[in-house]
């Protein structure tokens, strides 16, 4: 099994190369209302205020809004730090989602989010939107059962029909509430 620190330097590493890849920050993104810098803002600013739900705290960096490039870069610089740290595997309290160890906490919540918005922001900036093949089977799996409590949410709209037997990929991003046909 890969380690919440092993596993975030790789999807933090594609989403890295679609930033890397953007000229047009404010194209639109699949997420209704959103732009490509959305997609990055989105990332950067929604972990550091559930890990200080819990009581941790990540430094500040740039704004996305000034530079996404350098707020992406130091984000993900950050968490990879805190994954790296002893800190990862001390026990990790939320209000909201419980306890469970940092590093899962934070690997179950936030790389599962990176790796789904790394579609967003490639799509919305004509990138290659491919994701891993298993780790969408995986996310699937594991969202299929708590579909209601997941869209009760709030952070999930409505799934988007896709076709029998389409990819793993399509199927994923239908259920999370994405047009895999969507283009700008």
């Amino acid at each position: 099994m890969t380690s919440p620190a092993d596993h975030h330097r790789v999807v933090a590493a594609n989403f890295t190369d679609r930033v890397a890849g953007t000229a047009d920050w404010d194209a639109p993104a699949p997420v209704d209302g959103w732009t490509a810098r959305d997609v990055v803002d989105h990332l950067v600013t929604w972990l550091p205020g559930f890990l200080a739900g819990g009581g941790v705290a990540l430094p500040p960096g740039p704004v996305v809004a000034d530079d996404p490039v350098a707020a992406w870069h130091h984000h993900a610089d950050a968490v990879q730090a805190l994954l790296e740290s002893p800190r990862a595997s001390e026990e990790f309290t939320h209000p909201h989602a419980g306890t469970q160890v940092l590093g899962q906490a934070v690997d179950s919540f936030y790389v599962a989010d990176v790796f789904m918005h790394t579609w967003d922001l490639a799509r919305a900036t004509g990138q290659d939107d491919t994701l891993d093949a298993g780790f969408c089977e995986a996310l699937l799996s594991g969202m299929t059962p708590i579909e209601e409590l997941l869209r009760g949410s709030g952070q999930y709209g409505p799934a988007v029909a896709v076709p029998d037997g389409a990819p793993v990929q399509d199927r994923l991003l239908g259920f999370i509430g994405r047009d895999p046909a969507w283009r700008p």
